[in-house]
């Protein structure tokens, strides 16, 4: 028997429309049940009866405050330290030394995160700055890490992890850097919180864009395939956007660029490809 809260087809087909819109995720109709469980504990919680005071409610809220806990509900936060590690030998052997190549003295090298989710992500690209990459005694680099979901910004920002995300950290970067609090958890240096910049962005709203700019090296890696062919492809926009000339970009192993866009030149090194923006209009 259906309940009060039951969301019929036309309402769930509504809804994602409604959620695309904000934020360039489509959901599909094997991600029915996944999405009806999340609307109905937030009608329920929220004090409305069915989905459809809930939604009107939803789409007049001026702060946006109920959307933004809905999304922090169906956005997904699956990482841990030192994940596709590959990428990050590729950044400290390959991509840092070209781009301090054509750095000035005084130039700062931008790296930004997104969606940085908890924040093992950012946190691994500081440890391997500190641990494998000489340049980072002569050059300053700055750390950008940005993510939908508040939720998951706070738990970055306070850096504490269970057993299953430092599980692939070598033990001796986990002694210098981690501090035991429990058996079960641990928490990064506060030289390493201090670190990272950690805010909310929304990758398809221009006014969340406008901060980043002259990033060097990006992160973007298993979020563009969450979204359709037309969010993807204005998602790849905003990131050249954001891009110094000859800037490099990091894509999850299943993510191909040259699918999504022509704008970045392929760049093959021994830990893996990279896409790069071209340092001139012609590719030069």
């Amino acid at each position: 028997m259906e309940t009060a809260t039951a969301i019929s087809a036309d309402e769930y087909d509504r809804f994602r429309t409604y959620f695309y819109r904000k934020t360039g995720i489509r959901f599909e109709d094997s991600k029915r049940y996944f999405v009806d469980k999340r609307l109905e504990s937030r009608i329920r919680e929220t004090g409305h009866d069915s989905f459809r005071s809930y939604f009107m409610a939803l789409r007049f809220e001026a702060a946006q405050t109920e959307l933004q806990a809905l999304t922090n509900l169906l956005t997904t936060n699956e990482t841990y330290f030192y994940r596709e590690d590959y990428q990050f030998r590729a950044m400290v052997r390959d991509v840092l030394p070209e781009i301090a190549r054509h750095k000035r003295a005084g130039d700062i090298i931008r790296i930004w995160s997104l969606p940085c989710s908890t924040g093992e992500e950012p946190y691994s690209i500081a440890l391997h700055l500190l641990e494998h990459w000489p340049g980072i005694e002569t050059w300053d680099v700055e750390i950008l890490a940005s993510d939908i979901d508040t939720n998951a910004l706070e738990k970055a920002r306070a850096g504490c992890y269970g057993k299953r995300s430092i599980g692939f950290l070598p033990r001796p970067v986990l002694d210098r850097y981690f501090e035991a609090k429990t058996s079960d958890v641990w928490q990064i240096s506060e030289m390493l919180r201090r670190s990272v910049n950690f805010s909310r962005a929304n990758i398809t709203d221009v006014n969340d864009m406008r901060g980043y700019a002259n990033i060097d090296v990006v992160y973007c890696r298993n979020m563009l395939i969450y979204f359709d062919d037309q969010s993807r492809r204005a998602a790849v926009e905003t990131l050249y956007g954001a891009m110094s000339p000859g800037g490099f970009i990091f894509l999850g192993h299943s993510e191909s660029m040259s699918r999504m866009s022509g704008l970045f030149q392929v760049r093959r090194f021994a830990d893996g490809i990279v896409y790069q923006k071209p340092r001139a209009e012609n590719g030069g």
